[in-house]
């Protein structure tokens, strides 16, 4: 990538404090291996997109339907976005204007739903997200979710327990989609399920659309009335949500993205997300993708050659979960994912399936290949790192070992700066 990133030449002017702090953070990223999986780096074309004129204007409404006047470029760089949007995922309507992919989901919600509906989704401790039902997020609050699982076992979406508590449950909706789960989702299977008991079918492909984006997995419009999505994941576009859907869906969509679920759309991000809409439109997007899901698979056997347990085996997306008791019975997800931060590898603490430690401290740490695949790192960087990670696990009590592992972490990030 090797890019500078934004200049702030007139933000040093205004405000060195915090210029200082923007340009620590640059240095933090330079400087560190990055596997969270819900982060990349975007690009200038990106970023300059973001900071730029547009966050000036208000634009409440849709293209065509303002409730201010002077939209008339808003509204040509919003269609742009949603065309562009339209034609990478092959739908039928797009609402680019969701602040975030939780906004994305609270507005499909109030589309589809009436508070106190049943939905069932995946749960949270078992590879789903907060959106999905959580009792301290608004979709526990206002609807009646259920939660499907894993199979003890295989670790796998057990599609005969999905099928048993649709039935049993007879949901308004059906929900597809995760945060910490690195297998295909059945689709297909998905919308039989929904249709037999009369539901709404939506997928969460906040994660993985990226993927889509670039060919590299199955494309969920194919099945689904609803995808929401957000734009700063592995699609590498600025942070923000994004509503995909059937044409029938369209009004509800917008209507309840605004005004009901957010108020004013940020233009300047909208923008952004016209610009890496366009970038994922490329040939170089799809080989990105593919590379991607290289990547991780080849992180994931550098843990299975060093003794560590790969949650359900291995991976078929981005995402490697890897159960830290597998290094030692008493390392927390916790205490590894500060270690590994402290030593230059940044990730995160995550639960397992079936995780006996609290959601705080869990027996797992996620990663994901996006950010490094940005940055250049092909399979040989991604067994290094897998090395890395295990060794300074399995000598996190040798000073001497874990000062040679620093040097080698920090050799190899800034072999591959993000913006250089």
């Amino acid at each position: 990538m090797n890019q500078k990133g934004v200049s702030q030449e007139n933000l040093t002017a205004v405000d060195t404090e915090l210029a200082n702090l923007i340009e620590n953070d640059l240095k933090r990223q330079n400087s560190h291996i990055h596997l969270i999986a819900s982060e990349n780096f975007a690009s200038q074309a990106v970023m300059e997109a973001s900071g730029s004129v547009l966050t000036n204007k208000y634009s409440e409404g849709v293209p065509g339907r303002r409730y201010y006047e002077g939209c008339e470029v808003i509204d040509q760089i919003e269609q742009l976005a949603i065309d562009r949007a339209c034609e990478l995922f092959n739908a039928e309507h797009a609402n680019v204007q969701p602040h975030s992919g939780a906004s994305a989901n609270l507005a499909a919600y109030l589309a589809l739903l009436e508070p106190g509906d049943d939905v069932l989704g995946m749960s949270l401790d078992q590879g789903g997200h907060l959106t999905h039902g959580s009792p301290v997020n608004f979709s526990g609050q206002l609807y009646n979710f259920h939660g499907y699982g894993l199979d003890k076992e295989t670790e796998l979406i057990d599609m005969n327990d999905v099928y048993e508590m649709a039935i049993k449950v007879k949901p308004k909706l059906l929900v597809a989609g995760y945060s910490s789960y690195s297998q295909p989702l059945d689709f297909k299977k998905f919308r039989e399920i929904a249709d037999e008991v009369g539901a709404y079918f939506m997928v969460d492909a906040a994660h993985f659309i990226g993927l889509v984006a670039g060919k590299a997995l199955e494309n969920p419009m194919d099945y689904a009335d609803i995808v929401t999505a957000t734009t700063h994941k592995a699609l590498r576009g600025p942070r923000g949500g994004l509503i995909l859907s059937k044409e029938k869906f369209a009004k509800d969509i917008d209507k309840n993205t605004f005004p009901g679920a957010q108020g004013g759309p940020l233009n300047n991000q909208i923008a952004a997300k016209a610009v890496c809409f366009k970038e994922a439109l490329s040939d170089d997007f799809k080989v990105y993708a593919q590379q991607i899901i290289k990547n991780a698979q080849a992180l994931s056997d550098s843990f299975l050659n060093e003794g560590l347990r790969v949650v359900s085996g291995g991976t078929k997306n981005h995402i490697v979960l890897v159960d830290t008791r597998s290094v030692d019975e008493d390392l927390t997800g916790k205490e590894a994912g500060i270690l590994l931060n402290d030593m230059g590898i940044t990730l995160n603490r995550n639960a397992i399936p079936f995780d006996p430690r609290s959601p705080f401290i869990t027996s797992g740490i996620r990663m994901g290949t996006p950010g490094v695949t940005t940055c250049g790192m092909k399979e040989e960087q991604m067994e290094k790192i897998g090395y890395l990670i295990s060794s300074i696990l399995k000598n996190r009590d040798n000073e001497d070992s874990l000062g040679q592992l620093k040097e080698e972490v920090s050799e190899l990030a800034y072999s591959f700066q993000p913006y250089g």
